[in-house]
């Protein structure tokens, strides 16, 4: 059987287009410029900024954080699930 071939309903191999006038703005390692020496898993406020409401923590290119930083944030956090500081998992919903 052949497939009827839909333009409207796939979305596969389309790119959004830039526009050439607007750049994404370059992010900066929060650490780098507060000029923080140890990231300490003790700091659940600071630590619940750079996880996700399903308690991922979030990568490089979505907090702006330099490869060293992100390294010991992800110790840090680490060390605070281990402590139950932090949660494993994120907001539990009725289990679908």
């Amino acid at each position: 059987m052949a497939r009827k071939a839909t333009s409207s309903s796939s979305s596969k191999g389309r790119r959004r287009r830039e526009r050439p006038d607007r750049r994404p703005r370059k992010l900066v390692c929060y650490f780098c410029t507060e000029k923080v020496d140890y990231i300490d898993y003790k700091d659940t406020a600071m630590l619940r900024r750079f996880m996700s409401d399903r308690a991922k923590i979030r990568a490089r290119r979505v907090t702006g954080t330099c490869g060293r930083h992100q390294r010991e944030l992800a110790v840090a956090i680490k060390n605070g699930r281990e402590l139950a500081l932090l949660p494993y998992t994120g907001l539990q919903g009725d289990g679908r």
